[in-house]
């Protein structure tokens, strides 16, 4: 496993739906992601931050995707999609993976703020490809094989004061 260090390029992918749902489900507060920024670069060189987000027409939702973009973070935005029998659906996960792979090339760290177990396959992938992977997310609704999957883990639940707003 590779070490962390002051040169280290990073690159920061932030699952915006996973993070929220989390943070309100147990919390009922929203994330700082001007300190879950911070943390993921720890002092190294920022290559690029990216939250993924869904347009679902919320009122609030362009003054957050602006906030994010205050912060460093590019936004990708989805629209959410209603299917006919009324069910919704809109995620990021093969965006993320894609540019994460895409990345690879370009970062000695990509560091998935997310939960999804989904992203397993990914660690592993980067991994392999010499890349560290670190993840952040709450434990408790984080999937255990992202956390085996990954180099290093940060639960923001140690820190809640730091990381919820």
């Amino acid at each position: 496993m590779t070490e962390i260090h002051p040169n280290q390029r990073v690159a920061v992918l932030a699952d915006s739906q996973n993070l929220y749902h989390s943070a309100q489900s147990m919390y009922s507060q929203n994330i700082d992601y001007s300190a879950l920024l911070e943390k993921a670069v720890q002092d190294r060189n920022l290559t690029r931050a990216i939250a993924y987000v869904i347009r679902a027409d919320s009122p609030e939702e362009e003054s957050f995707f602006e906030a994010l973009r205050d912060i460093g973070f590019e936004t990708k935005i989805k629209e959410i999609k209603t299917f006919p029998d009324g069910t919704k659906k809109a995620d990021w996960d093969l965006g993320m993976s894609l540019d994460a792979v895409t990345l690879a090339n370009h970062v000695d760290t990509v560091v998935l703020c997310t939960g999804d177990g989904d992203f397993a396959r990914l660690c592993s992938h980067l991994r392999h490809e010499g890349v560290r992977v670190e993840a952040m997310g709450f434990e408790s609704s984080t999937a255990d094989e992202l956390v085996e999957a990954a180099d290093t883990f940060i639960d923001l639940a140690e820190r809640k004061e730091t990381f919820l707003l």
